[in-house]
């Protein structure tokens, strides 16, 4: 007792000289004895917890959780670089070659013509996502936004591919868009800038202690004060402890991250909102897909999916993540011993005892995991061995005939709404399985719903995805002045912008900028609309506002070049196109204006090059075959 006295002592003045914010406030919601479930309860970070726990923090950091996230430096970095490194994508026909340029990791894309470089584009990568244990993945930050560049390096199989996702024709190349429901599991909560979807003024480095503890601020005040709780007899609810949730609450803290499935947030809620100790289904709703027979194919972040599966996790009924996982140690160095623990604080009977032959037995050390959560692939993410976490009879999967979709199941509620299934299937549809099945499901959910607010979002979701741009027409008419959120505004907006009603597109549009102003695709969407309906000098400030935001926005510089060429302003206008056609080779409205830019200003040589390309790739193009004889004759 008198040397846990000592130490809360210690802590105390530690942290009286590290901590000097105000104490938090302690209200809280009424069906939660945690503190720091309050609002007012802040996030310390995890130098602050380490004055304390630093017993803690030194192995933590050596875990996939504490070295998930960093800045890409040599020391970050285990992937092999050299000359010859490169990867290439045939559908697009691109290279990457991943290089230092002293200390900043670089990827150059790039085509060649024969012998000859027609295009080359590099960008610098600021973040390295991945512990190291299975993959790198290499983030760029552009004035704040943050996107995932094209390639990743597969550290099992020692080589870079494609990041996952990107092949087979789907390559982003350096635009995919890393919100927060990537970041908040990949890392520490980002300080993400208010109407934006992917601009962040802080990033931590890593997973940190917070993450599963919840925000600090009330506990650290407390210490600070000389408030401690003796833990040994009672707990401190101050902060959450994992140990002392149920085991509902444990799996809900650890099925954040690692229920990867069809994540589908309530209205009004953020995927930063969840903390420790609280139940997902009060943010969002996690959807799955399930097929009869065999279903032994997963994604790589769904070993709570795998898991409630199991007959052992069935029957129990106490079986949590931390049941066998220690989260401030790494796998690497915890004993098989700990691992095998919980099976033989079961199967301990004369019955119970594994009837595998001695020789297997002592292949695999004695280690239950080694049989029962075999190693395998995943379908979402090429070159990865991970375990399989469906404890299972070795080859009783395999003799099942292969499995069917039958539909989708709420893992997070058992009593969910058909509105929110509908919303499952639409998400479902968007980022997994674009069949129109999908829809007709979505469809048949919707019939079953009650009509609000977040119907009517649903139905012009569904509308939208089915192209019934009518259908969006009269849901605009019956909303009259009434303002949607953002994503049913702007699909309005589109359906008004089809229909040739520029005006009313652009209010639409303006109401989806207005919730969202750094959601750079509604305001491109919104400068179009402001163009095509004659009010073109607001228009082309809004172009000139996203080039400033993302200077990597090639759209925008189109846009924005058209109308300063309408301006009579040339010079801006061919650096506009120049900048869109770096951007993106493949850009043909960006290459035949600038062509055609060239030709009036009778800039020959450069047209030349222009008509080169033109010529090579879209030969047939009557648009080009006019501007060929415009430069042949010039």
């Amino acid at each position: 007792m008198r040397k846990w006295i000592v130490a809360v002592c210690l802590c105390f003045l530690v942290l009286l000289f590290s901590y000097c914010r105000q104490q938090a406030g302690s209200a809280v919601s009424s069906d939660s004895p945690y503190l720091n479930h309050s609002d007012t309860a802040e996030y310390v970070g995890m130098s602050v917890c380490r004055q304390c726990h630093a017993d803690k923090f030194s192995t933590f950091v050596h875990t996939g959780m504490g070295m998930s996230f960093g800045l890409a430096t040599k020391e970050k970095s285990a992937a092999l670089f050299g000359p010859h490194v490169q990867v290439y994508d045939s559908i697009l026909d691109f290279y990457y070659h991943p290089f230092w340029q002293g200390d900043s990791l670089m990827i150059m894309e790039f085509r060649l013509d024969g012998a000859d470089t027609m295009h080359k584009r590099t960008e610098h990568i600021s973040y390295i996502i991945g512990s190291g244990q299975h993959t790198n993945s290499h983030l760029l930050q552009v004035n704040g936004y943050l996107y995932q560049a094209p390639i990743t390096f597969y550290t099992q199989k020692q080589e870079w591919d494609m990041a996952p996702g990107m092949s087979g024709g789907f390559n982003s190349r350096f635009g995919r868009v890393i919100e927060s429901e990537c970041v908040t599991c990949h890392n520490g909560l980002p300080e993400q800038v208010a109407g934006s979807v992917n601009k962040y003024t802080g990033i931590p480095l890593g997973i940190d202690c917070e993450r599963c503890h919840g925000p600090g601020s009330i506990h650290v005040a407390r210490i600070s004060s000389g408030i401690a709780v003796d833990t040994a007899n009672a707990f401190d609810y101050s902060i959450v402890n994992p140990r002392g949730l149920s085991t509902e609450l444990q799996n809900d803290l650890c099925f954040r991250c690692h229920l990867q499935g069809i994540n589908v947030l309530h209205p009004g809620k953020e995927f930063a909102d969840f903390k420790p100790g609280q139940h997902i289904r009060d943010y969002w709703n996690i959807f799955l897909p399930r097929f009869d027979g065999k279903n032994d194919q997963f994604l790589m972040a769904s070993q709570a999916d795998r898991l409630v599966q199991s007959k052992c996790f069935i029957e129990s009924g106490k079986i949590s993540c931390i049941t066998c996982h220690n989260p401030h140690v790494t796998v690497k160095e915890t004993p098989i011993s700990l691992f095998n623990k919980p099976c033989l604080d079961c199967h301990q009977l004369p019955q119970s005892t594994c009837t595998e032959t001695l020789e297997v037995r002592s292949l695999q050390n004695d280690n239950c995991s080694g049989c029962h959560i075999p190693k395998s692939g995943s379908i979402d993410i090429p070159h990865v061995s991970i375990s399989d976490h469906k404890i299972q009879i070795p080859g009783r999967e395999q003799e099942k005939e292969d499995g069917k979709f039958t539909g989708l199941v709420a893992l997070t509620d058992p009593d969910i709404e058909p509105v929110e299934m509908a919303r499952g299937y639409l998400r479902y549809y968007e980022g997994f399985v674009s069949e129109s099945a999908m829809l007709d499901s979505a469809k048949a959910w919707l019939e079953r719903s009650r009509h609000d607010d977040l119907y009517d979002a649903t139905q012009a979701h569904l509308w939208y995805l089915q192209g019934n741009m009518q259908g969006l027409l009269q849901m605009d008419v019956k909303m009259g002045n009434k303002v949607p959120d953002s994503w049913t505004a702007y699909r309005l907006g589109e359906a008004l912008l089809q229909e040739g009603n520029y005006s009313a597109a652009a209010n639409r549009f303006k109401q989806a900028v207005d919730q969202l102003p750094l959601q750079l695709d509604f305001r491109f969407k919104y400068a179009s609309a402001l163009y095509l309906d004659g009010q073109t000098e607001d228009a082309g400030k809004e172009f000139l506002f996203i080039t400033r935001e993302n200077p990597g926005y090639e759209k925008a510089w189109m846009n924005l070049a058209v109308w300063y060429i309408n301006k009579g302003d040339v010079v801006a206008a061919e650096e506009a196109l120049q900048n869109a056609v770096a951007l993106n080779p493949d850009y043909l409205q960006a290459r035949l204006t600038l062509t055609d830019l060239y030709l009036r200003t009778r800039q020959r040589t450069k047209a030349g090059v222009m008509m080169q390309y033109l010529l090579r790739y879209h030969r047939d193009e009557p648009l080009v075959q006019e501007l060929n004889m415009r430069y042949r004759s010039l």
